[in-house]
């Protein structure tokens, strides 16, 4: 589910994009609304409520929420501080090697897979398919960048469009495939018996 709310700022900015450019007033001031830099404009502050909310609700940002935010902060900016889609272009594949890069270290660092201690909670499963799982994370992020970064700077006129549908085609049929993985493996999390004999 987290992954899907943040396509939220996503979805706003293709919105944006989309919209044939026009003046717009507004406390008397007049804004171009539609295009990049319009677009880039409203996924910086639909992120910025959108984690505002997450945080006044969790009291607290998780890591990936936090790299997520701060990356749409610096590329938005910058893009919109040098007037160049360029900055733009390179958060997604950027964003999702430093995804790849915590999964892949987390086998080095800790005694458990990045995977397993965000899903370790709630299920069992074998040490090797935790392993397997989170390999396939860091494949998937790496493939994902890769893919972003090609579109982006290969097929300009449908790079907005990839970045949006693309992202969430993928990141959808990965999270299916994941799920039939799962389904082989995955085991219930047995109640711990000295929980409910203490109760008694």
């Amino acid at each position: 589910m987290k992954q899907f709310i943040d396509f939220i700022p996503l979805i706003l900015f293709f919105i944006v994009y989309k919209l044939e450019p026009r003046a717009v007033e507004l406390a008397g001031n007049t804004y171009m609304l539609g295009g990049i830099f319009s677009a880039t404009a409203m996924l910086i502050v639909s992120s910025v409520v959108v984690y505002g909310i997450f945080f006044l609700l969790q009291r607290k940002l998780e890591k990936s929420q936090w790299l997520t935010l701060i990356a749409c902060l610096v590329f938005g900016s910058l893009t919109l501080a040098f007037h160049s889609e360029t900055f733009l272009k390179w958060k997604a594949p950027v964003v999702s090697w430093l995804f790849a890069l915590g999964f892949a270290g987390s086998h080095f660092i800790g005694e458990q897979p990045l995977i397993q201690r965000i899903m370790g909670h709630a299920m069992s499963l074998p040490q090797p398919i935790w392993t397997r799982l989170n390999i396939a994370w860091i494949a998937f992020f790496l493939v994902s960048g890769a893919a972003n970064l090609f579109v982006a700077f290969t097929f300009q006129s449908i790079w907005v469009d990839f970045k949006v549908f693309g992202s969430l085609g993928m990141t959808l049929l990965f999270l299916i495939g994941q799920g039939l993985f799962l389904a082989r493996h995955i085991h219930d999390v047995e109640p711990d018996p000295s929980a409910t004999k203490s109760k008694d």
